[in-house]
């Protein structure tokens, strides 16, 4: 996986004009939680995928980053958690042992 890394509100913005163009993920992962740490493994093993971008915040080092996602993408904040944005908007999020690669895949390209 070739993890685009979230730190700042800046980048945010960056996404959500991306998303525009093309699907972006947001996966926040909590780097004490074991959970997290079983999902941010099963994205790494997947095969690479063209087409989408994938971003990875440490929401212990940026949580107010992490608030920033949930308000702007309107979700309940989960650890870990992935959302999938398009035209700005998210169209789909995940979390805990629901994160599979094959589910954002299909959501990315069935919205």
């Amino acid at each position: 996986m070739n993890w685009i890394v979230l730190q700042d509100e800046s980048q945010l913005e960056r996404l959500k004009e991306s998303s525009k163009k093309r699907p972006q993920v947001i996966f926040k992962h909590s780097t004490r939680c074991s959970i997290s740490s079983m999902a941010k493994s099963r994205l790494d093993k997947a095969t690479t995928v063209t087409g989408i971008d994938f971003h990875f915040l440490d929401l212990l080092k940026h949580r107010s980053l992490s608030n920033k996602i949930a308000e702007d993408f309107n979700v309940y904040h989960e650890s870990p958690q992935v959302l999938l944005i398009k035209d700005t908007e998210c169209i789909y999020d995940e979390s805990h042992n629901g994160i599979s690669i094959d589910e954002i895949v299909e959501q990315a390209l069935a919205n």
